[in-house]
């Protein structure tokens, strides 16, 4: 019998400096442009969200494109994408490093709702304390069921 994996990857990248410069109706087409990359590497992305200093992806990655493969390669064709389109002005490249979170399937759709309501969250939180809760043992994607 095979080798078997599902595991689902929750990503957070941030702009050089964690500046301000993401969002608005350009930011959303930075979102499609990165959803369009990562399913052409066969990669589905099931969310896709952020804030102007930020963003939070939900991606299933295959099993032979390593972790670190895939983010380079999303950071690097978005540059591009963006200088070439002048579609965030203020840019200037991303973050040297990221924040990455597995999780079960089976809260995929919790996740990708987290993901959604960004504005929502950061109503009260910042990115800072978001990542510490994510980091605290799932606090902010506890079960509503038991197994």
């Amino acid at each position: 019998m095979g080798s078997f994996r599902k595991l689902l990857y929750h990503i957070i990248l941030t702009p050089y400096k964690r500046e301000h410069v993401l969002g608005g109706q350009n930011g959303h087409r930075l979102y499609k442009y990165i959803t369009t990359v990562s399913n052409n590497c066969g990669c589905p992305l099931y969310a896709i969200n952020g804030m102007k200093d930020h963003i939070h992806i939900l991606v299933y990655i295959r099993p032979d494109i390593s972790i670190s493969d895939y983010i380079k390669r999303i950071k690097v064709t978005s540059s591009k994408f963006i200088k070439e389109n002048n579609i965030l002005p203020y840019f200037k490249k991303w973050a040297t490093g990221y924040s990455i979170f597995t999780c079960c399937s089976n809260i995929k759709n919790t996740v990708k709702s987290y993901i959604q309501n960004q504005e929502e969250h950061h109503r009260k939180k910042s990115l800072y304390e978001e990542i510490h809760d994510l980091l605290d043992d799932e606090t902010i994607f506890k079960r509503s069921t038991p197994l």
